[in-house]
């Protein structure tokens, strides 16, 4: 069985990337596909070789290929994936929208439908300064495309899977398509639990707009009697220092051993963003370390939060200072609630292992008779999603 692997583009290692570095690990055969590849670090593709279409070629595309957006519906149904018996897309953008025939299974991991062509629109163009003028214009008619060939584009895949139950809601308000739930793997291997906590603060993320670490350093900055420490870099950075007080200090990107050591000791992780999943916030559960997060998205399903009896964390409601602050003393008023153990082992649901028994049980499932002699996926126990589907026998998976 010949097997494609589709992603959206290879750039910087992010989320997404450690979901296909986890995928190419359950089909360490299958031959990979992007818009561009301009990846520095290997690990993400295993090493392996990537097939990329004619976006990688052109002028100045390796710091400006989100510029090259309106040519990459084009590009990615030019990727030539007809030899192929099974076709997985990790998509957060156009990789779903590989052309694929009646004879080939196409499977699509969502992280997100496209989240600046949907209901993050209006967000997107205050954030690039479009909200009027020519410029905004033609922003909003080539999003109206996009959000046209988004829609449509779904109705080539066979079977969608979405990373949070959060994500497959957006899909059902998107493409009217149902979607089942893995949630992507966290590498738990790395993020060590400890029991000893400091009095301090973390958390950590690209500095991005909708991450809203401006939010979180504006809200400490008003407490002086807490600590709060800042690790991660990006565009936002000079305007995060700004308001940063005298208690918060900000490491700017440091290596994982950095990042880790601060999560194993810090009293809480705190989280601002409305993310579709969250790796960030299971990491720091995995060290043992309970969350203050914003109680949208994700974070809603990684994490148990009062006044459950085995709480992992504590939710605000509101992207505010008071609102977050409200969370903070809430918090401390409860933290002998708060179990290491229990935030490690919450974390652990959410582990590579369980994630490649997932994926791969649920595609076992959905091949056609032909193909299922053939399917020897690398993973370690028997455990489908769920059910296939109606007039498709469930098949027991060879263990390798």
């Amino acid at each position: 069985m010949k097997v494609a692997i589709v992603h959206d583009w290879l750039v910087v290692s992010g989320g997404a990337e450690k979901v296909l570095q986890n995928i190419i690990e359950c089909f360490p055969k299958a031959d990979i596909f992007a818009i561009v590849d301009f990846m520095e670090d290997r690990d993400c593709v295993k090493g392996k070789s990537v097939e990329t279409s004619f976006i990688q070629r052109l002028p100045f595309a390796r710091k400006r290929y989100r510029g090259y957006l309106p040519l990459m519906p084009l590009a990615i149904e030019q990727l030539d994936l007809s030899g192929y018996d099974l076709v997985i897309s990790s998509s957060h953008a156009v990789a779903k929208g590989v052309l694929t025939g009646p004879n080939q299974v196409h499977v699509s991991y969502v992280h997100s439908p496209i989240r600046y062509a949907w209901d993050l629109q209006h967000q997107y163009l205050r954030e690039s300064h479009l909200t009027r003028g020519m410029k905004s214009m033609m922003a909003r008619v080539l999003l109206h495309y996009i959000r046209g060939w988004d829609s449509r584009s779904a109705n080539g895949v066979d079977y969608l899977i979405a990373n949070s139950r959060f994500i497959a809601h957006r899909i059902r308000k998107a493409y009217r398509r149902e979607a089942t739930v893995i949630y992507p793997p966290v590498d738990l291997k790395n993020m060590t639990m400890s029991a000893e906590k400091e009095d301090f603060y973390v958390t950590a993320s690209r500095m991005v707009p909708y991450k809203r670490i401006d939010l979180i350093v504006q809200a400490f900055s008003q407490t002086p009697e807490r600590r709060l420490v800042v690790i991660g870099d990006g565009p936002e950075m000079k305007k995060i220092k700004a308001v940063a007080g005298a208690n918060v200090t900000i490491l700017g990107h440091q290596p994982i051993d950095v990042l880790v050591d601060h999560l194993r000791r810090a009293r809480a992780f705190v989280f601002a963003a409305e993310e579709d999943f969250g790796i960030s916030v299971v990491e720091a559960q995995a060290c043992g370390t309970p969350v203050i997060a914003f109680g949208r998205g994700g974070a809603l399903e990684s994490v148990v939060g009062l006044p459950a009896e085995r709480p992992t964390g504590v939710f605000f409601h509101e992207q505010t200072a008071e609102s977050l602050l409200s969370a903070v003393v809430r918090f401390e008023r409860n933290a002998c609630l708060f179990d290491p153990g229990e935030c490690r082992r919450n974390a652990e649901r959410f582990s590579s292992e369980n994630f490649k028994a997932a994926l791969t049980g649920f595609i076992e499932a959905r091949l056609p008779y032909s193909f299922v002699d053939q399917f020897v996926p690398s993973r370690p126990g028997d455990r489908s999603v769920e059910p296939a589907p109606a007039g498709k026998r469930r098949f027991s998976t060879v263990v390798s």
